[in-house]
């Protein structure tokens, strides 16, 4: 496995944003399939209903329920090609790994519960890119000897 995405980028593909262009240009030159892991799968899904949601309470936030709809359709699309391939980890592994970055970079950085698992994982799975548009994690990611080309 040569890259690992975060949420950002898989944000960035399957809904118009600013960074959309960069990861669609991306993900062309790729020379295999996207891997994600089932938290990836669950926080991008649960990121773009609760989109949906804040829309629905205040228009001026998030966006409508049919960009959310057609944003989960084309990711399910690119599962079902194969252009994203779902794959199995040893969340045993991923904890551990997880746990170490916590204790490590958490009380001095600050990082969120999924971005220390979207890097855990990522390193679980051998991944020698780390694929986000956030600035925070790509330090955490940086620090570990992942390539963030983004």
């Amino acid at each position: 496995m040569i890259a690992y995405p975060d949420t950002s980028f898989l944000c960035a593909m399957f809904r118009n944003q600013a960074n959309s262009m960069e990861a669609a240009r991306h993900f062309a030159q790729m020379s295999e399939a996207l891997y994600i892991a089932s938290p990836l799968l669950f926080e991008f899904r649960q990121a773009t209903r609760w989109q949906a949601f804040l829309h629905a309470k205040d228009p001026s936030k998030g966006f409508d329920r049919t960009t959310a709809q057609a944003a989960l359709a084309k990711f399910h699309g690119n599962i079902a090609s194969g252009a994203i391939v779902v794959v199995p980890v040893e969340w045993a592994d991923v904890a551990s790994i997880a746990e170490r970055l916590s204790s490590q970079y958490t009380w001095t950085e600050g990082y969120r519960g999924f971005d220390v698992l979207h890097v855990a994982t990522a390193l679980h799975l051998g991944a020698r890119e780390f694929l986000t548009f956030d600035a925070n994690q790509k330090k955490l990611a940086e620090a570990e000897g992942l390539k963030v080309p983004l």
